[in-house]
């Protein structure tokens, strides 16, 4: 291992942050640029994601520029879902600008989308090290992703917040949050919230195993439900998921939504409580990062760095037990991280 004065000569790293937004990115920022500075790196930060480094819009950043981010939501060098591989020439315009800025080493900061461009760019000679930061936490080789944290709180707060109105008016209330893949943030968001019947893109669901759910909790006096739908469920009826658009984004995703919207039309015509719909949205992605993700990403941001101090590259950051550890992208990437039979069991047990 590499002491920090043998860095292999890197004198300036470049961070991006791609994909969807989550609480936690700005203080994951925060902590490279810190990191970085005490071991005598500059920080140069690319705006928009991947299009940035395309476009090469680059902004130095120093220690002023990122005080007072910890707390804040969203990320000060912005996102987007640009694919350079989908683009003419998009990967030598990568290494163009990662050269003419004099980069030594670079952070991405995403979802597998991101992190999964970062691992091409090594057959280029791009020296690569990503953290994970979507609130799907759907990544393997760690046990939580920057921004899952908070969205599960958004998630437990709303349906705190539905269970007063649903068991007042004696309705059925349906929330529908984001999992295109994989359920986690409805399965760990349904059981904090107390959720009565939780649906996740793992398992297939049909509105009669709806249906007797709610009458088993009516015949115990039970005059209302909460169900919690994740956006890639899919019904067994339609043996598909539910989209807004057919129209895919340069990584292959349409805008999936409506299978809440789906299950109340069809619930409708079988129960005489009235059935409600929330969904919600950019909610569970937006504003201050809980406790948990503000040092989660301040742990993953200052290991980045140290990885590149000692020159181990083509990895992530990844939280195993409590230790964060180098994760090869490779590992990470192999497929959406999906949840276990034994937490869909347990979700069952609650009704």
């Amino acid at each position: 291992m590499k002491n920090e004065t043998e860095q292999q000569q890197v004198d300036r790293i470049g961070v991006l942050t791609g994909g969807g937004d989550s609480p936690g990115t700005n203080a994951a920022i925060r902590a490279i640029v810190r990191r970085a500075a005490e071991a005598g790196i500059e920080t140069i930060g690319f705006q928009d994601g991947w299009l940035g480094l395309l476009e090469d819009r680059a902004q130095p950043l120093a220690l002023r520029d990122v005080s007072g981010i910890l707390h804040v939501g969203g990320t000060l060098l912005g996102t987007s879902r640009t694919n350079p591989f989908k683009r003419p020439g998009g990967p030598e315009k990568v290494v163009e600008s990662y050269k003419r800025n004099r980069l030594g080493a670079f952070v991405a900061i995403g979802g597998d989308d991101t992190l999964g461009v970062a691992h091409r760019l090594k057959d280029y000679g791009l020296r690569m090290v990503g953290i994970p930061q979507t609130i799907d936490n759907d990544l393997w080789g760690t046990d939580y992703c920057i921004g899952f944290d908070s969205a599960i709180g958004a998630v437990t707060d709303a349906l705190d917040r539905l269970h007063t109105t649903g068991y007042s008016h004696h309705r059925i209330l349906i929330l529908e949050v984001m999992g295109r893949d994989a359920g986690w943030i409805a399965l760990f968001g349904g059981l904090a919230g107390g959720a009565d019947v939780i649906l996740v893109p793992e398992r297939k669901f049909s509105i009669g195993d709806i249906q007797r759910r709610i009458e088993q909790r009516i015949s115990i006096g039970k005059r209302f439900s909460i169900i919690v739908v994740a956006e890639g469920a899919v019904p067994e009826e339609l043996g598909c998921q539910v989209a807004r658009e057919t129209k895919a984004d340069e990584f292959g995703h349409v805008t999936l939504g409506g299978v809440s919207y789906y299950i109340a039309d069809r619930l409708s015509k079988l129960t005489d409580l009235p059935v409600r719909v929330t969904t919600l949205a950019y909610l569970q992605r937006g504003g201050t990062p809980s406790p948990f993700d503000r040092i989660l990403a301040t742990r993953f941001g200052v290991k980045a760095v140290e990885f590149i101090l000692e020159g181990r590259y083509d990895v992530m950051t990844g939280l195993q037990g409590n230790r964060v550890v180098p994760v090869p992208l490779a590992e990470a990437l192999r497929g959406p991280k999906l949840v276990g039979q034994e937490l869909i069991t347990l979700a069952g047990l609650f009704y």
